[in-house]
């Protein structure tokens, strides 16, 4: 009798950890490869267009032949230096990116299309945006503090 409580209470265990380890895959909609880390948000988000059509960031904000769109490089070499603990210019009041704090962060906000927003959601020319699974990743690098990884 003993035994058998000791194999539920393990599946039951089992079942319960399974359940809380979503794979980020499965969230990450058109970008699969997504994670919350730097690397992987440059790579798959701010320099890529997805499978749903949403267009790359670096489409506007590039130094690349004109002024960055509202002042913001996110080429692969400037965009952490960009983001991270920088004032936005549209409402210095907050920070692009304020590590450990995603609803402080300037950023998604205008990912969100948030109310209080200069301008428009971005992408500017979306839909397609973001899907909440990739903000959703987003939000997570900077609850980790927005490491440069």
């Amino acid at each position: 009798m003993r035994r058998s409580r000791q194999i539920v209470l393990a599946l039951a265990l089992a079942v319960g950890a399974a359940a809380c380890d979503e794979k980020l895959t499965s969230i990450a909609g058109p970008t699969p490869n997504l994670e919350p880390t730097f690397a992987s948000l440059q790579a798959n988000v701010f320099e890529a267009t997805d499978s749903s059509g949403r267009s790359s960031c670096v489409a506007c904000h590039t130094n690349v032949g004109r002024t960055p769109a509202g002042g913001l490089n996110l080429l692969h070499d400037a965009a952490y230096d960009q983001l991270v603990n920088v004032s936005s210019t549209q409402v210095p009041s907050l920070k692009r990116v304020n590590p450990g704090s995603p609803d402080t962060s300037y950023l998604v906000h205008k990912v969100d299309g948030r109310p209080g927003i200069v301008g428009t959601r971005m992408p500017r020319n979306g839909p397609p945006y973001m899907t909440d699974g990739q903000i959703l990743i987003l939000r997570r690098w900077i609850e980790l503090g927005a490491p440069r990884n």
